[in-house]
């Protein structure tokens, strides 16, 4: 059982809760029995973590924030699914992350992820890992967004869409379509603007890489061809790196279709 000097004296912590070593728990917040929170993490005031909450080590969880909460789905009848976040992340003011329903059982956030304050992600959302979303922004159900996105403040990224690895949306863009991975994409609703070059090579990505992320892109958006037809053009190419070859499987698998 770890130290109670860690928890204020106002905090109501159940007995059910598992809590790791070195957690902290400030004044007012509430973890209900079935919680779990991993070693080290810290929970500020004013904090509600709801029994179906799994919270990984090392996190900050700011005043106000709600994790577990029921969906917002009229569909859900109250069937056991969780609200999972992974290891060193970073949960703002009045964050709402609900848990997911019986399509997938699961609302889950990744390792090393940034989420800023008013953000809602709804149920079935998957967030991957080092993921950065500004302020107010909202994510419907069952979004994805992979690893290394960021996602500017005030974005609305409709149910069901996705964001591709390594992709920036800038503040205020309105999502209705997948956002393709190494995408730069802004607007209402979202349009593919340029590969994200400057992100690109703030991670080490080579100018080679980035030339033919350019050069597919273009190929497949500006060339007058469909983007079936400006796929199988590309690979004409030969061999690609495998980010390009990321790039076609995301677009190939994609349910909404890419923003263009």
């Amino acid at each position: 059982m770890p130290s109670q000097a860690l928890h204020h004296p106002t905090a109501q912590i159940s007995p059910n809760a598992e809590i790791g070593a070195n957690v902290r728990i400030g004044a007012f917040s509430i973890i209900e029995d079935g919680a779990v929170i991993g070693e080290g993490t810290e929970i500020r005031s004013s904090v509600v973590i709801y029994g179906s909450a799994r919270i990984g080590a090392g996190c900050t969880i700011h005043p106000s924030a709600v994790i577990g909460g029921e969906p917002q789905d009229l569909k859900f009848n109250g069937e056991i699914t969780h609200a999972i976040i992974g290891d060193r992340t970073v949960i703002r003011e009045f964050v709402t992350v609900n848990r997911g329903t019986e399509a997938s059982g699961e609302t889950r956030i990744g390792n090393d992820c940034l989420i800023m304050a008013y953000c809602h992600a709804a149920h079935d959302c998957v967030i991957g890992n080092n993921v950065i979303i500004a302020n107010a922004s909202q994510l419907g159900g069952h979004v994805e967004i992979d690893d290394y996105a960021i996602i500017g403040g005030v974005a609305k990224v409709h149910q069901f869409s996705k964001v591709g690895k390594h992709a920036m949306v800038g503040a205020g863009t309105k999502i209705v379509k997948d956002i393709p991975p190494f995408a730069l994409a802004d607007g209402i609703p979202g349009r593919f603007e340029a590969v994200n070059k400057l992100g690109l090579k703030r991670r080490g990505f080579s100018e080679e890489v980035i030339q033919e992320l350019e050069d597919f892109y273009t190929t497949i958006l500006h060339s007058g061809l469909n983007i079936s037809a400006g796929i199988a053009k590309f690979q004409e190419r030969g061999t690609l790196h495998a980010e390009t070859l990321d790039c076609i499987s995301f677009i190939q698998n994609s349910k909404r279709g890419i923003c263009r």
